[in-house]
């Protein structure tokens, strides 16, 4: 179906009023709205998050890192309500020109260094700390691969199928229907590879891994968008027998917490600066508190 209510102006101009659910947080320029400095905890590695999908991948390979009993990955993550603007503020700019969740600060050194955009996240600590990211040239190659596939194809998830889907004001079926199935040919894409293998870069579980379960993971176990039953995501078996797997690792339970503002009480984790945190300071033990 074709919508013939709307002709494109010669020259767009910005209308608030059109951005829907996200209208107070879109904008057509950078650099920040109001003075505010970032928060810094006593550990060598500040994250400043949400638990969206991207912000996600990030807590996990910090809870992986610390799994593996590298103490150098402790870090603080502090809360970013993207709703509320805090990636507007002056403190999150300097970490983040690009105003996105997640960043990440490494004080370690004698200068601190930032790090943005998920993927470089990932990368950048797997290299720190030699994990999760194969030494052999040619398996190298295949994560990295995977890794950037995995940047450039979830915008048509999120950005594309999941705001169409969820999010837009009205439903557009066009639209709709041209991401439904951009979103299912990406999961064929996974299910013939995982058919092929029980990793995403080989048999071993690596960065590739943990930035792809987020999106694609959290899509057919029915995290995101409740859109699985649409999807018919139990046409990829091999998809979800890898998702199911990777929610299962003690460390990613605990890294879908980091930063999480939705879902059950128990499983929001606001902010997390000890590994006690998991026990004491989640969202229904707060409240029983106060």
């Amino acid at each position: 179906m074709t919508d013939t209510t709307y002709t494109p102006p010669r020259v767009w101009t910005w209308d608030k009023a059109n951005g829907g659910r996200f209208a107070n947080i879109n904008r057509p320029i950078a650099g920040p709205t109001h003075d505010r400095e970032l928060p810094r905890g006593k550990h060598p590695l500040q994250l400043y998050s949400l638990a969206t999908p991207n912000g996600v991948k990030v807590g996990v390979m910090l809870e992986e890192l610390l799994a593996l009993g590298h103490s150098g990955a402790e870090y603080d993550a502090w809360l970013i309500r993207i709703n509320d603007g805090d990636q507007f503020g002056s403190g999150f700019v300097g970490v983040n020109p690009n105003s996105k969740i997640p960043a990440l600060l490494d004080c370690s050194g004698p200068e601190p260094v930032r790090v943005f955009e998920s993927g470089a996240i990932l990368l950048y600590l797997a290299e720190k700390f030699g994990a999760f990211v194969p030494t052999d040239l040619a398996r190298h190659a295949e994560c990295l691969s995977w890794l950037f596939w995995q940047m450039g194809s979830a915008p048509y998830l999120g950005g594309g199928f999941g705001h169409f889907y969820a999010y837009a004001p009205s439903k557009i079926e066009y639209a709709i229907d041209r991401f439904a199935m951009e979103a299912k040919r990406q999961m064929d894409v996974l299910n013939r590879r995982l058919a092929e293998s029980r990793y995403i870069a080989g048999d071993e579980y690596t960065i590739a891994d943990i930035a792809i379960w987020p999106w694609y993971g959290g899509m057919v176990l029915g995290q995101l968008y409740d859109a699985a039953e649409f999807l018919q995501v139990q046409d990829y078996p091999h998809l979800v027998r890898w998702a199911n797997e990777i929610a299962a690792r003690p460390a990613v339970k605990r890294g879908r917490m980091v930063n999480r503002v939705s879902g059950p009480l128990d499983q929001q984790l606001h902010e997390r600066h000890d590994a006690s945190d998991f026990d004491t300071r989640t969202q229904d033990k707060l409240q029983a508190e106060s």
